[in-house]
């Protein structure tokens, strides 16, 4: 479960107007509930939801399942969930149940990884690729880790020494102090952070750290297996695989990261970096927009939505205040009229 999961066909979540609980596969929409639910948390490969009793179903593109009939909080993330049931932690992975602890307080869900406290030993814990770790057993109040990405977390242990689990080994940073306030962006494989004993701006990369640049950055983001950061100069740069180029020297207005897209604006007009090749988006700054994976889907100048799949643009609708979501490589649109719009390896389908 590292940065390249290949993704199966997946959910796509809907509740119609009818009030039943439908995902689109196959080309059309198909039930999972007829009776109203109460919520759902959705990733790209599983749904979890509590149907009208309360109960806490999953369903994962092929089967529903029941998973428990208590009450519980929950999360989800495009691979995993994980419930807790009063201070019981469990979890599914790839359709088995287990239990992680029976002393949890807090957890986080990322794609490959579910980070949580252990209150009967003071420790900090992670569950990854059908493992769990002890991170740190400490003589404090326990804390979650500083940072935590897809696959990759940063924590520090009882004499502040800042810490990388990565590929179930962990890697020491440095010692710092509460004083000297270091902010870390984790993606997946890679983090990056201004170093305040070097004064430089480093980088954690599959393993090892590097120096990428002699003085501290002014903002940075990781990405999957990439670094995105903006210069004293106001330039952006683009780190991967040891070497690093310019984004951009004119200045940008703003910039994002996430999984495999950056993008940003000049002077108005709204660009995006993905698999090696810059795109000019549109000549006006969207109002918002949604990326995951390799996707992105924003508001077009109309109020409705568009969408950029594998290099392709798409105009989805322009029906205003329409909400919008992304699935692995798909784009979900829902209407006013609680009808949808599912751009599928560049089709629209709807019901």
């Amino acid at each position: 479960m590292l940065g390249t999961r290949v993704l199966a066909q997946g959910v796509i979540p809907v509740i119609d107007f009818n009030n039943f609980f439908l995902s689109f596969q196959d080309g059309y929409f198909r039930s999972i509930e007829v009776q109203p639910i109460l919520d759902f948390k959705a990733g790209d490969e599983l749904v979890a939801y509590r149907d009208t009793r309360g109960n806490l179903r999953l369903y994962d593109g092929a089967a529903r399942k029941d998973i428990t009939n208590l009450n519980v909080q929950y999360q989800v993330s495009d691979h995993l969930l994980g419930y807790m049931i009063g201070p019981t932690l469990n979890m599914w992975d790839d359709g088995e149940l287990s239990t992680l602890t029976y002393f949890a307080r807090n957890f986080l869900v990322k794609d490959s990884i579910i980070v949580f406290e252990d209150t009967r030993f003071n420790t900090i814990n992670a569950y990854w690729q059908d493992s769990s770790y002890m991170l740190s057993t400490l003589m404090r109040d326990l804390d979650m880790p500083v940072a935590t990405g897809e696959n990759l977390l940063v924590f520090k242990d009882n004499g502040n020494m800042y810490k990388v689990f990565w590929n179930g080994e962990i890697y020491e940073i440095d010692v710092w102090n509460n004083q000297q306030n270091v902010s870390f962006h984790v993606g997946t494989d890679i983090l990056c952070f201004n170093d305040p004993t070097t004064q430089t701006f480093a980088v954690f990369d599959k393993g090892a750290f590097y120096d990428i640049e002699q003085l501290p950055m002014v903002r940075y983001k990781a990405g999957r297996g990439f670094v995105v950061y903006e210069d004293n100069g106001g330039d952006l740069w683009y780190y991967k695989d040891g070497e690093n180029f310019q984004l951009s020297n004119f200045g940008t207005d703003s910039w994002d990261v996430k999984d495999d897209i950056v993008v940003w604006t000049e002077s108005s007009y709204f660009f995006a970096y993905c698999d090696g090749k810059k795109t000019e988006i549109s000549n006006f700054k969207p109002l918002d927009y949604k990326i995951k994976n390799d996707v992105l889907a924003y508001r077009n100048i109309l109020g409705g939505v568009n969408a950029f799949v594998g290099g392709e643009a798409h105009e989805l609708t322009n029906m205003p205040d329409s909400n919008y979501e992304i699935y692995g490589s798909r784009v979900l649109v829902s209407l006013f009229n609680n009808s949808f719009i599912v751009l599928e390896n560049g089709v629209q389908h709807t019901n």
